[in-house]
């Protein structure tokens, strides 16, 4: 499908897609551990989503939820080790369509994997993504996984073959996307998605010079439960935690930086995450649960030229509906939802102040990754703006080892 932009000057748009950043760890959102001075500058001139939730809070089924505006299983993907199909529409696809340039720079994590590789290491990270399987992008440039967050290696347009890139993974993902920008001018408007790793574990890994939160300073909310072993495993992985956070939010600081060198005021820039951490709370550590902190995730808006008055904006708004509300943003159309459309909902005239969010979100764990820590059951469930309810497809039962 091809269609024809209402706009003579359609915006650049920029997603900056995080991993494991929960919605409240930040200082704009309330969080006296976080160091995010780049991102609360940002929101003060934005509109803040602060009800956004991943539709599945795992990395995988969550990036191919948002690339694809399908949910998991209908994308293809049903298991943590399913590839996204090579014939799949993805954004990038539907972008092209519109008269854009797309470009991808980071983290994959949707081709084929080794479920026998250890999934942090060279191994994942050296994997050589083919360009049929790199989601139509005209320029990609990244690596599948490996959860390198120092040293890492990237491939793609301008990279045969996986190529070391010293420093902090956050810090060079911005680095190649201004270099790629600088080389390549265009007079087609740019939708480029730089997608991070941070702050993902492991926690303990180096941040560009950003120093631990001291553990015992480290302040835990309310939900953590009064087990020692749990609020000390907590603290001891938050101090890591906030030091990501910090060195990403300095990386992003300077992507923002660069771009208002160029035309900020028609650039729609997103700042989200594909899933939060629990990190303590009912018990709980990692994702994959069906509880706030690890289904909620940030979700900044900014487009100066469109969103000339900030605001803490309630909508209800899903990782599955951010492609179509792009699309709709970017083309000036409402984007339709049947034959070859997405699931996700074009909720771009609720973000314009001309219609109603929707009153619910479907979310999900289609199957149960291969991981200690994680959620160890399939869930379903409806979130809504006071509360989550959880429908299990069947009785389950289960016992935590912390």
């Amino acid at each position: 499908m091809s269609l024809v932009r209402r706009f003579k000057s359609p915006p650049d748009i920029v997603v900056a897609l995080t991993t494991q950043w929960r919605a409240q760890a930040l200082g704009y959102a309330g969080d006296p551990n976080a160091t995010t001075p780049h991102l609360d500058r940002l929101a003060e001139a934005s509109i803040d989503c602060f009800q956004a939730v991943t539709p599945h809070p795992f990395g995988v089924f969550a990036r191919a939820a948002f690339f694809t505006g399908q949910p998991c299983p209908e994308n293809g993907i049903s298991d943590y080790y399913d590839p996204l199909p090579a014939d799949a529409i993805t954004l990038a696809h539907r972008f092209s369509n519109l008269g854009y340039k797309t470009s991808f720079f980071g983290k994959w994590q949707l081709f084929k994997r080794d479920p026998n590789m250890p999934v942090v290491g060279e191994g994942h990270a050296r994997v050589r993504v083919m360009e049929s399987w790199r989601g139509g992008f005209d320029f990609w440039e990244g690596f599948e996984g490996g959860f390198l967050l120092n040293d890492c290696y990237f491939h793609g347009t301008r990279i045969a073959e996986p190529t070391i890139f010293k420093g902090y993974q956050s810090d060079v993902i911005v680095d190649r996307f201004i270099e790629y920008s600088r080389e390549s001018e265009t007079t087609s408007p740019r939708f480029s998605i730089l997608s991070f790793d941070a702050p993902h574990p492991p926690y303990d890994a180096p941040a560009s010079g950003a120093q631990s939160v001291d553990t015992k300073s480290v302040l835990l909310n309310d939900e953590v439960v009064e087990n020692e072993n749990i609020r000390t495993t907590a603290r001891r992985e938050m101090s890591g935690y906030y030091r990501h956070i910090e060195a990403t939010d300095t990386a992003i600081g300077r992507l923002i930086s660069f771009l208002k060198t160029r035309d900020w005021s028609n650039t729609l820039f997103v700042f989200t995450s594909v899933h939060g951490d629990m990190h303590g709370s009912c018990g709980l550590f990692r994702k994959g649960w069906p509880h706030e902190e690890s289904v909620r995730v940030p979700m900044l808006f900014s487009w100066p030229r469109v969103f000339d008055v900030p605001r803490r904006d309630p909508i209800l708004i899903s990782l599955l509906d951010l492609g179509p509300t792009l699309l709709g943003l970017a083309s000036g159309v409402e984007w339709p939802q049947q034959g070859n459309a997405m699931k996700g909902r074009d909720l771009s005239q609720a973000l314009l102040l001309k219609s109603e969010g929707p009153d619910e979100q479907c979310i999900s764990m289609p199957s149960i990754p291969p991981f200690e820590k994680q959620c160890p059951y399939v869930w379903k469930a409806k979130r809504s703006v006071e509360k989550t309810v959880v429908l299990p497809e069947k009785e389950k039962s289960f016992t935590l080892d912390h």
